[in-house]
């Protein structure tokens, strides 16, 4: 999953980005503004936005509004100091889908951005099944026919977002942008090795094969095709 952090505060940013990388895995990239954020944020490559409301060069209620008035439904939780009734609302009511006052606990921050995965991909349990494969959003673990399977941290990150696409056409492209942060130099063949070394091990010894490549188009779950 990509994150995005628009954070001006620097040490809270790293921090943040930190605790997201580390403790779920996910990839983070971070705006210092609120200019850059939108700029970042308008791409459409992130699964989730944290944005601050106090912001140089464009607030955070601002550039959550055009984000929404331009059709992005990129999951939002907004970080704020505000904590009276009137303010929350006026957020919700603006477009963001969540909300955390400042000082806040970063376990607690940690699960409301995986809900907000979760509930934006359909997915209200942090376990994923498809088949007789089933993944553990938590506890990052993997296993097929109840026998456990070991992956990298990219690989699982790969078999992550095929999981909350299911049956749905992911293109190259798209798996580059939700692995890698912007600063990553985006190798041609390194999602289909990944994707050959998930299939290896999820695929080999079942009865079914699970991903499928669709030529010119990119990969799918898929099931009912046998092997």
């Amino acid at each position: 999953m990509h994150v995005l952090i628009v954070e001006d505060e620097v040490r809270l940013a790293q921090n943040l980005a930190r605790a997201i990388s580390k403790n779920a895995g996910f990839v983070v990239d971070v705006a210092p503004d609120g200019n850059d954020g939108l700029h970042l944020a308008s791409s459409g490559a992130f699964d989730v936005i944290i944005l601050d409301l106090m912001l140089p060069g464009l607030s955070g209620s601002e550039l959550l509004s055009r984000l929404r008035a331009a059709g992005h439904k990129t999951p939002v939780l907004v970080l704020t100091a505000k904590e009276d009734k009137a303010s929350v609302i006026g957020l919700l009511d603006s477009g963001a889908d969540d909300y955390l006052a400042k000082p806040f606990d970063l376990g607690e921050l940690l699960a409301r951005v995986k809900a907000l995965i979760r509930r934006s991909k359909g997915q209200a349990s942090p376990s994923i099944a498809f088949g007789d494969l089933v993944l553990d959003i938590n506890t990052r673990s993997v296993s097929r026919a109840g026998k456990p399977v070991e992956l990298t941290p990219m690989e699982y990150r790969t078999l992550e977002y095929l999981m909350m696409h299911q049956e749905t056409v992911v293109s190259k492209e798209e798996l580059l942008e939700h692995l890698y942060d912007y600063n990553w130099e985006k190798f041609s063949n390194v999602i289909e090795v990944y994707i050959s070394a998930i299939r290896r091990k999820i695929d080999t010894h079942a009865s079914e094969r699970l991903i499928h490549t669709l030529r010119g188009h990119g990969y799918m779950l898929r099931l009912g095709n046998g092997r």
